[in-house]
C-alpha cells in the first residue's frame, strides 16, 4: 500500500459553521477548539460557527481556518487515521507542521494570528490585490511579467492555474498583457492585500520574531514545504522557511508531484471545500484524493480506507 498524505488548505476555504459538528460531537475535537479559544484574543468559536462578516478578514481567517483543520485531524487520529506525510498551502502549512509534530496546536494557531495581522498591515487597504489566471504554464506567465514592475508569481496550483500578486494597477496591467499573450481567463480574487509578494517581506521580519518565541519540537513525519515544494525532516528548517514563505511563491503543484514521487497515492484534503481535490485531479488523475469538511465525511473516509 502507497503512503496517506493530510492536506490542508489555504485561505478562500473557509466558510461560516465550519467544524462546528465535529465540536459537537468529538470530545477532542472539541477541546482543540476549545483551547485555542481561550488562548486567542479573538471570539473562534463565534468566527467559526456563527454568521459573520470576519470569518473573511484574514486577520480572523487564518487563526479560524488553521484551528479548524486541527480539530479534524484530531478528532481522524482518535480513530487511528494518521499520514505518513502532509502539507499545507499557504497557511496551511502551519497545520501540516502541527500535526506532522513539530509544534503544538495552540501555539500554530496563535502564530497564524499574528501572522494574519502583519500581512494584513504590510500594504495599506486596497493597494494591492491578486488574481488567477487560467490556461497558461508557470514558465509563460513568468515571461509575460518580467517586465512588468511590482508584480509577482504567488501560486503555482495547478496545469493551467497559475497565481499572480502586486500592486492593483500593476496586477491589472499584467492581467491585460496575459490575456493578449493566450490566457483563457484571468480573475482578480477578493483578498486584502498582495500576498506572496516581495511585499510581504516586512511582514516575514516581524513573524520570525514569533517564531523565536514558541517550542519547536523534532518531527515525528516530514512535511513538504511551499518554498522549495521538498520535504522537511528536520525541525531547525521551519522558522527561516515561514518567515520567507510569507513573501515567496507557493510551489502547490511540485509539492504534490514531489509526494507522489515519494509514494504518496492517497490524498486526503482536511477543512472546508474541495479546491485542493480539484487541484490534484489536474495534477494526477491516478492517486486516490478524499476530502473530510464534515462529521459524516469521516465514515466515509474510514470505508474507502478501509477498501484500499
Amino acid at each position: 500500500m502507497g503512503k496517506i498524505a493530510f492536506i490542508y488548505p489555504g485561505q478562500g476555504s473557509q466558510k461560516c459553521g465550519m467544524g462546528k459538528d465535529f465540536y459537537e460531537n468529538s470530545e477532542v475535537a472539541k477541546a482543540t477548539f476549545d483551547k485555542a479559544n481561550e488562548k486567542l484574543d479573538i471570539d473562534l468559536l463565534k468566527v467559526c460557527f456563527e454568521e459573520n462578516e470576519e470569518i473573511n478578514d484574514t486577520k480572523f481567517t487564518q487563526p479560524a481556518l488553521v484551528a479548524t483543520c486541527l480539530a479534524i485531524t484530531n478528532h481522524l487520529k482518535s480513530e487511528k487515521i494518521v499520514p505518513d506525510i502532509t502539507a499545507g498551502l499557504s497557511l496551511g502549512e502551519y497545520a501540516a507542521i502541527a500535526v506532522a509534530g513539530g509544534i503544538d496546536d495552540i501555539d500554530a494557531v496563535s502564530l497564524v494570528r499574528k501572522r494574519g495581522i502583519y500581512m494584513d498591515s504590510a500594504v495599506p487597504n486596497n493597494e494591492g490585490t491578486m488574481m488567477a489566471v487560467l490556461g497558461m504554464t508557470g514558465d509563460d506567465v513568468s515571461d509575460v511579467i518580467a517586465d512588468i514592475e511590482d508584480v509577482d508569481i504567488a501560486n503555482y496550483n495547478c496545469p493551467g492555474q497559475i497565481v499572480i500578486t502586486g500592486k492593483k494597477d500593476a496586477v491589472s496591467k499584467a492581467g491585460e498583457a496575459l490575456q493578449s499573450a493566450g490566457a483563457k481567463r484571468t480573475v482578480e480574487l477578493n483578498v486584502s492585500g498582495p500576498f506572496h509578494s516581495k511585499f510581504l517581506i516586512p511582514a516575514g521580519k516581524k513573524l520570525r520574531e514569533n517564531l523565536e518565541m514558541v517550542e519547536w519540537n523534532k518531527l515525528a513525519i516530514p512535511y513538504v514545504t511551499n518554498v522549495n515544494a521538498k520535504p522537511v525532516e528536520d525541525i531547525s528548517e521551519t522558522k527561516d522557511l515561514l518567515e520567507k514563505q510569507v513573501s515567496s511563491s507557493v510551489m502547490w503543484e511540485q509539492s504534490m508531484r514531489n509526494m507522489i514521487d515519494m509514494g504518496v497515492d492517497t490524498f486526503v484534503e482536511i477543512g472546508p471545500g474541495k479546491t485542493l481535490n480539484g487541484f490534484l485531479r489536474k495534477i494526477d488523475r491516478d492517486v486516490k484524493v478524499y476530502n473530510v469538511a464534515t462529521f459524516e465525511d469521516v465514515e466515509v473516509l474510514k470505508e474507502k480506507i478501509c477498501e484500499d
